[in-house]
């Protein structure tokens, strides 16, 4: 728990820093802990992170008014925003989400978890316009083979996105195969395939070297990532960012799936008519298998 890895909230911890030296030895022993584990403040209960520091609980409750708090749950806030917006460590993430059952704040964290949702949604949306998803759907429609690829969680969103474009659509595969690496997958790929690619921070490096490896044998890339310095936007061809902020302990998939799903619309919606006639027989031979149960 007492990685660096959520940013700093500036004015909390600049404000503590400053203050050390106008401190009392205690309120000074509980601040520099604070500033040494800036991680625990967001998951831990004063009664964990006052015995972690060795002072009474409510000398961080006076150290927090010193320096111009209400209280220590006001000072705390930042830390947990940092949190909740997906700036920390999982294993951090998922003592915050333990925390919120034990303080009686789960309906807090039912809102948070409906908003973040629409939020990403509406933020990757934002910044995603008509132009660039018809040029991607033209490039994937108009491409020999599409290779998709994804590891982690989302193995699971490149393998739904491959099997709804199967439906009208054979030149859609998920990698990395089994038994495979995403590289031996495209082996034999060139300039007239289309690579879609998705990480999200921490990148996966096996995706990473995909990309670059596809990009080398003149593959087109599309890029799915949540930020435009991710390596798989850069010099991509085709570069969608998603927001991935929640405040349960893993990257969202919500506006990922959302943005897959719309590519594959805009890749039928430019799509010869051809492809309306597959999905058409692809569903009718599900029915008359009796693959599909009718409702009574």
């Amino acid at each position: 728990m007492n990685d660096m890895n959520v940013p700093k909230p500036e004015v909390t911890l600049g404000d503590l820093a400053d203050a050390l030296g106008d401190l009392t030895p205690e309120l000074r022993k509980a601040a520099a802990y604070v500033l040494e584990n800036p991680n625990d403040v967001g998951v831990s209960s004063i009664r964990e992170i006052a015995e972690a520091a060795q002072v009474k609980p409510n000398t961080f409750v006076r150290m927090a008014r010193q320096i111009g708090f209400d209280g220590y749950e006001d000072f705390r806030e930042p830390f947990r925003e940092a949190i909740r917006k997906g700036q920390s460590s999982f294993p951090d993430r998922a003592r915050w989400l333990q925390s919120l059952k034990e303080g009686g704040r789960l309906g807090a964290l039912y809102a948070d978890m409906v908003s973040s949702s629409l939020r990403n949604i509406e933020e990757t949306f934002a910044g995603i316009d008509e132009p660039s998803l018809c040029a991607a759907g033209e490039d994937i429609w108009n491409c020999r083979q599409v290779f998709v690829a994804g590891v982690g969680v989302n193995s699971a969103n490149v393998r739904n996105f491959t099997y709804l474009a199967s439906t009208g659509m054979d030149r859609f595969h998920a990698i990395p195969r089994q038994g495979h690496t995403a590289v031996d997958d495209l082996a034999l790929a060139d300039e007239r395939d289309v690579l879609i690619a998705i990480t999200c921070k921490p990148y996966r490096a096996e995706i990473v070297e995909a990309v670059e490896v596809a990009r080398e044998q003149g593959v087109k890339i599309v890029g799915i990532s949540d930020s435009p310095a991710s390596p798989i936007i850069i010099g991509s061809a085709h570069g969608f960012v998603v927001k991935a902020d929640t405040p349960q302990f893993f990257p969202s998939s919500v506006a990922t799936i959302a943005v897959l799903e719309t590519i594959l619309s805009f890749v039928i919606a430019v799509a010869s008519p051809e492809v309306v006639t597959r999905v058409e027989k692809f569903h009718a031979r599900r029915h008359a298998l009796g693959i599909y149960q009718e409702s009574a």
